[in-house]
């Protein structure tokens, strides 16, 4: 990968939130998150202890802003929005760039700036056969990342049976910052999801765990 290329990969992070669309569907408030397992393991690399966010609202099913065959919790300040693939001369740079990863397609954001966090992002695999830890391990390798430090577990997420992955990513540009990343992998309707936070220059887990606990633990079936 030349350097125009990795510099355009590393652009699209940040890129990613201004082409997220209209529609906050956190109208309506959700319930306490529900099948969530208790705290097991503390500290580096799951921080169980770090509890889920305050809901605020959910989203999920057809027609709300993240189109899947799910619904989750909304953690209070974070907001739902559609991703629209590029367009113009970003698309001609970019091209799949920010909307592909590892044989996956991002159908929308959470984002939680406006309440001090970060992005969670939920991405469909391109092949509805693949399982959960397949789309796990085909995710955290597409962003042209050295990855390290993988480990994954079995839980429950909501009413789901669920695939978590942790790891850690170096980008190639920047060698020595590394970040560490969660992600979980669920199957619903003939789709396996997968929900995707990570530490970074402007967010620490303590701003991007809380929102996907809370999402994860309360994942139900969409209409």
């Amino acid at each position: 990968m030349d350097t125009r290329t990795l510099v355009a990969v590393s652009a699209a992070a940040l890129a990613l939130g201004l082409l997220a669309g209209c529609g906050d569907d956190a109208a309506a408030p959700a319930g306490p998150a529900a099948g969530g397992p208790a705290p097991q393991a503390t500290g580096e690399p799951w921080y169980d202890e770090v509890t889920p966010a305050s809901p605020g609202g959910s989203t999920g099913g057809l027609g709300s802003p993240c189109p899947v065959p799910v619904s989750f919790p909304l953690a209070d300040g974070w907001t739902a929005k559609a991703v629209e693939p590029p367009k113009g001369e970003l698309a001609e740079l970019l091209g799949e760039a920010l909307t592909k990863r590892g044989g996956t397609t991002v159908r929308c954001e959470v984002d939680g700036r406006s309440a001090g966090g970060g992005f969670l992002r939920i991405w469909a695999a391109d092949s509805p056969t693949v399982t959960p830890r397949a789309a796990l391990e085909g995710f955290a390798a597409g962003a042209g990342e050295t990855v390290a430090g993988q480990q994954f577990r079995d839980l429950r997420a909501g009413g789901f049976d669920a695939t978590e992955m942790t790891w850690l990513a170096t980008n190639p540009l920047t060698e020595e910052e590394e970040s560490r990343n969660w992600a979980l992998a669920v199957q619903s309707a003939g789709q396996t999801l997968v929900f995707a936070v990570n530490e970074g220059l402007l967010a620490e887990r303590t701003d991007v765990l809380p929102a996907y606990r809370l999402a994860v633990r309360g994942l139900a079936k969409g209409e």
